[in-house]
């Protein structure tokens, strides 16, 4: 894609559209996360302006200094959550899509109540043998049971982040194995797809992509997290 953010964004939902479309599946039913990690602020709210109504961050000191110079979106953090920074998230963000163990839930939830607010969780999958965060699939039931019990949060449904590779067949095989592990433990919300393979995740029925340079531009390098947003 060419252009500034603002007609990214309007070509990459019209990309969503077409492939959407090409499954038999609803555009409207399918999200886009900006990431706006790294990113100049002034690309971030062109986007906004064409559309985009929900942000996603990785890190919460940079999302401090962002959020209150954007027009109002919904905040998605996205990053590993760490159990000291989680009364921080949870005051700073509508949506927390990388709940991975009951420790992160646990913390969280005391956070929304003593906020009195009710925080929307995603539990986050493992599918790759890359990552170093994500609850293996076969544990998600159990843990998925266990953020329903804990007060101030709603469990939404999951995230996955797909494998580093160009194998196709591969990515989609995790995007799957994630579908299906939504498919039992329920949910509403499949958050799986990046710039590099928002594809195959449309077609294994994401309804939420989380997408970076393919709708900002390249960021600036300071040391890669190797996601690949």
């Amino acid at each position: 894609m060419t252009g500034g953010a603002a007609e990214r964004y309007r070509e990459l939902r019209r990309a969503v559209g077409e492939e959407a479309h090409r499954c038999g599946r609803d555009p409207s039913q399918i999200a886009v996360v900006g990431i706006a990690k790294g990113q100049p602020n002034e690309n971030v709210a062109a986007a906004i302006t064409a559309g985009l109504a929900d942000v996603g961050e990785n890190y919460l000191q940079e999302a401090r200094r962002r959020f209150p110079a954007l027009p109002a979106v919904r905040k998605h953090f996205v990053g590993h959550v760490q159990t000291n920074k989680a009364r921080a998230i949870s005051a700073l963000f509508d949506v927390v899509q990388s709940v991975d163990r009951l420790e992160a839930a646990t913390a969280l939830s005391r956070a929304a109540q003593m906020q009195e607010k009710t925080l929307a969780v995603l539990l986050q999958l493992n599918v790759s043998p890359a990552e170093r965060f994500g609850c293996a699939p076969a544990d998600a039931p159990r843990l998925a049971e266990a953020l329903r019990r804990l007060p101030g949060l709603a469990l939404h449904g999951v995230m996955a982040i797909g494998p580093l590779t160009g194998e196709r067949s591969e990515i989609s095989s995790a995007f799957e194995l994630a579908a299906k592990t939504l498919a039992r433990i329920g949910g509403s919300t499949l958050s799986m797809g990046m710039s590099g393979d928002w594809r195959e995740a449309v077609r294994a029925g994401s309804t939420m992509l989380r997408i970076g340079e393919a709708l900002f531009g390249h960021r600036p390098s300071k040391g890669g997290t190797g996601e690949r947003l």
